[in-house]
């Protein structure tokens, strides 16, 4: 099965996987095999067909979409757990499967097969899903099928830039958890977020830019591309800032700016470092119930040429902190009443759902919706969040899949 499928699969369009999938799964006994992709914001499953210019034509109306809410397609989604469904009429036995390219969450397969369970049948299950998420993965980027499929609704010029130019929202390995988000989804324009890794450090951005028009989000765009090039040159982290200051003001002179917030994790100590040009402290939160806001002096924004000192500033971190950063539009942004979501609000949502297990992409999943919800679905402002948890020096090498998989880490073994 997995051989005739990676063999094909370096010629197979977006279009055709799903009848290539269903038969080389067939000649491992698997039948009825149904692909599903979340949508952008993580709130539908839908189902690929392969048919038409969304890849989604001829889907029968009752399967066509499913709800990441209230649906054991949804669970499998949300847990990355493998669930089994009601046994069938013909005596086959379904499950739901979650499809993760490494730790990002894609979707669900659904397939059945005679066996309703037993080691080698899951083990077949989840191989045939990890090469199923690969190849969308692998094809993704250049199909406007895969884009008009996972999309609900049209999308301004600003957001096309920025997600095609932020990383995965998920990532894991055995040293870090990270997940991001970013709303209003088919609207952001000023607002970007970026992380990277090189040996034992982990770099994380957030920015955001002043304004609400497709002039922001070039100018994120812009900061974003202006970090990565000085970080890959070597740029120490207190004249980052200043770098991405002087392409800004090459570019647009001093009449746009960015606020933002640049840091290095040395994940082999737990030595975080970050430096605030003009933007909302990190919040850190230990143990699942501690919080504190991390102070810096800030330097101005980058792009005011004001010619503020930068301060770098460090904490200690241990093992299992969750750093957040995140921009104004999740903490400020007020109702049509005038209340803010506000920062305790925002912190103790973290913090319940930090306690209840969940996972880092789930629990900002949730967050973003609450969000939405406390706003009657309309933002003013661009929200996005960035959170980083450490696990140690000592995690394991399959440390972060099990968490993301909604299984508690194990802990340190001296």
């Amino acid at each position: 099965m997995l051989t005739g499928l990676l063999g094909e699969s370096h010629l197979m369009a977006f279009e055709r996987l799903p009848s290539r999938v269903a038969e080389h799964a067939a000649t491992a006994g698997f039948r009825d095999v149904l692909i599903y992709l979340g949508d952008l914001q993580r709130d539908t499953l839908r189902l690929l067909t392969g048919r038409g210019l969304n890849a989604a034509e001829g889907a029968p109306q009752d399967k066509a979409e499913l709800s990441v809410e209230g649906t054991l397609a949804g669970r499998a989604f949300q847990y990355g757990l493998v669930l089994p469904v009601a046994d069938r009429e013909d005596g086959l036995h379904g499950c739901w499967v979650p499809l993760l390219d490494g730790t990002e969450r894609l979707g669900v397969l659904y397939l059945a097969c005679p066996e309703e369970d037993g080691e080698d049948v899951r083990r077949d299950m989840r191989a045939l899903s990890a090469l199923v998420a690969m190849l969308v993965v692998g094809s993704r980027d250049t199909s406007d099928s895969y884009a008009r499929l996972t999309r609900t609704q049209p999308m301004n010029v600003a957001a096309e830039m920025q997600w095609t130019l932020m990383p995965p929202r998920t990532y894991a390995d055995h040293r870090v958890i990270i997940g991001a988000v970013m709303e209003p989804a088919y609207e952001v324009s000023g607002d970007a977020y970026d992380y990277a890794t090189a040996d034992d450090v982990v770099h994380l951005s957030v920015f955001d830019a002043m304004g609400h028009d497709t002039s922001a989000g070039l100018t994120a765009n812009l900061a974003v591309g202006a970090c990565r090039n000085h970080r890959r040159q070597g740029t120490a982290l207190d004249d980052l800032g200043d770098a991405i200051e002087r392409v800004l003001l090459g570019q647009f002179g001093p009449t746009r700016y960015v606020t933002g917030v640049l840091a290095d994790l040395d994940t082999s100590t737990g030595m975080l470092t970050w430096v605030n040009r003009g933007h909302a402290p990190p919040v850190l939160i230990r143990d699942g119930r501690w919080t504190t806001l991390l102070h810096c002096p800030p330097a101005h924004p980058m792009g005011a040429d004001l010619h503020l000192p930068t301060t770098v500033c460090r904490e200690q971190l241990q093992a299992g902190d969750r750093l957040v950063l995140y921009t104004d539009g999740i903490t400020e942004a007020r109702t049509r009443e005038g209340e803010e979501f506000g920062l305790t609000r925002f912190i103790d949502f973290l913090v319940r759902h930090h306690i209840d297990g969940l996972t880092v992409p789930e629990t900002l999943r949730r967050l973003i919706r609450a969000h939405l919800r406390h706003h009657d679905n309309r933002l003013q402002d661009d929200a996005t969040i960035l959170l980083c948890e450490w696990l140690g020096p000592r995690a394991g090498p399959t440390t972060g899949v099990a968490s993301l998989a909604g299984v508690p880490h194990p802990a340190p073994v001296d």
